[in-house]
């Protein structure tokens, strides 16, 4: 036990959603307790989700995992964790207390992981089991039971309206309370590993009407559009099939845009503040000083960037990730209040954090601790499989971007051009760049992808004309998007 009360607390909080691009000084979006997160550890201003979508980045996040090592690339729901150490294990296994609240996004959906125990909040996801999982449970006994999408908006579109129970109710309040109570029950002889994870602002997009408020005088931004996304014809086939229409904000007027960029900004807002009250408890209760504390997302969203209001492609908004780390007082690996511009993924955490807390790291991880001086010299990410195959490297100032079908390839200059507005792949200038990163991308590609090379080059798949009647579009037309309806438990 003298040992274990030396190790410091972990906490690690994690969104839904949030993009990178959403936390490092944006002219709209108001976060306090991030900026001042921010000051008193480091942020890292270059991280990604290398595979961009809630299931195979929260793989990725409780194993170390690649979507390679893991066995996932296009959201594979139905799958088991894979078969290796899980963080929560290794921290339970270290003598540690793991606790989780909110969404694991796992199958079963009760399988813990490796915690202790799972406090489970998982957006209505009743078609595995039809069971409920524990904030209904909380709904129900409140009286208001089956009415968590009583106000109409969907689980995967982004039109808007306020909160429609009573504040205590929201998700958002409901995760910061339990995990407050948790810490408070913890066994003060032991050390803590907790998991706070938001569904936010994952929609739907029901922000509490005081958050919306914060934003009513404030000039919503407009969504940046490149001069390679201008005209929607012209986008890569799988661009097409991941919008297609789907959302009810494509094509949309600007006032219906703005109020769904609006909504999703009040609803970071509304994170920010309710994270200062599990902050505000750790310190009150005299552990805040002992403990670690890092703050990211699986990754973002694109709300309507370049046109898109979809996630998993690989542009700046849906694949950089926040990604805060403040160390425990007295530890001197990071010089406090600056920015490390490394390139990080999410299967960074699980490394970082069980270095910091003096565990040793499991042989099957493929992430890298930020707590060390290693520095990757590129990052691959990918997505999807066959006909709507992504695949990214970020190397240097660069980016490329590749589409299987029609064989189409971009590249962006990101340390000029953050926001993807100009692609250089036809640039001469940029030619000996963007074959370079080619050859690092074919070096990278295995199973199915590798029919995409022929004689060492880079040929895709044959252009595929997209309709929007075709079957897969039809179904996710048909069903609003995953629209949950009234719940009767």
């Amino acid at each position: 036990m003298a040992d274990d009360s030396r190790r410091p607390n972990a906490l690690l909080i994690c969104t839904d959603h949030w993009s990178g691009l959403l936390t490092q000084q944006h002219p709209v979006v108001m976060t306090p307790t991030l900026v001042q997160l921010g000051r008193s550890g480091v942020t890292f201003t270059q991280a990604y989700s290398a595979c961009p979508s809630c299931v195979p980045a929260r793989r990725t996040l409780m194993t170390g995992m690649n979507a390679r090592s893991h066995g996932d690339r296009s959201f594979k729901d139905r799958n088991p964790m894979p078969d290796a150490p899980t963080m929560a294990q290794c921290f339970q296994n270290a003598g540690y207390q793991a606790y989780a609240v909110g969404k694991l996004h796992v199958y079963p959906q009760r399988d813990r992981i490796g915690f202790n125990d799972v406090i489970l909040e998982e957006q209505g996801r009743h078609q595995f089991d039809g069971r409920a999982d524990d904030y209904e449970l909380f709904l129900a006994d409140q009286g208001y039971a089956g009415m968590e999408y009583a106000s109409g908006m969907c689980h995967n579109d982004f039109m808007a309206r306020a909160w429609h129970l009573p504040e205590y109710c929201h998700p958002i309040n409901w995760a910061v309370r339990e995990m407050s109570r948790t810490i408070h029950r913890r066994d003060t002889r032991k050390p803590g590993f907790w998991y706070l994870s938001f569904s936010a602002p994952h929609p739907p997009q029901t922000p509490l009407q005081a958050y919306l408020d914060l934003y009513r005088d404030v000039e919503i931004d407009r969504p940046t559009t490149g001069d390679w996304s201008s005209d929607p014809d012209k986008l890569p086939y799988t661009l097409k099939y991941r919008n297609a229409g789907l959302s009810a904000l494509c094509g949309a007027p600007w006032h219906e845009q703005a109020q769904a960029r609006r909504a999703f900004y009040a609803t970071l807002t509304h994170i920010d503040h309710q994270i200062r009250l599990v902050l505000g408890l750790m310190r009150e209760e005299g552990i805040l000083d002992d403990t670690l504390i890092l703050f990211t997302g699986d990754h973002g969203h694109m709300i309507g960037e370049h046109g898109l209001w979809c996630m998993t492609p690989f542009y700046e908004m849906s694949a950089k990730i926040p990604l805060i780390l403040v160390p425990p007082r007295g530890d001197t690996r990071f010089a406090l209040g600056t920015e490390d511009d490394r390139l990080a993924e999410f299967g960074d955490i699980m490394p970082t954090l069980l270095d910091m807390c003096g565990l040793p790291i499991p042989d099957s991880v493929d992430g890298i601790s930020l707590a060390s001086d290693e520095r990757r010299e590129y990052l691959y990410g990918e997505h999807f499989e066959e006909d709507l195959g992504m695949r990214m490297v970020r190397a240097g100032r660069f980016k490329l971007i590749y589409y299987a079908t029609g064989n189409r390839v971009q590249l962006f200059d990101i340390e000029n051009d953050p926001r993807e507005t100009t692609d250089l792949s036809e640039d001469a200038r940029y030619a000996d760049e963007l074959n370079r990163l080619k050859g690092l991308l074919i070096q990278n590609l295995y199973g199915s992808d590798e029919a995409w090379i022929q004689n060492g080059e880079l040929v895709g798949l044959p252009e595929k004309a997209f309709s929007p009647t075709d079957e897969r579009t039809l179904i996710d037309s048909r069903n609003l998007m995953t629209q949950r309806g009234l719940r009767f438990l």
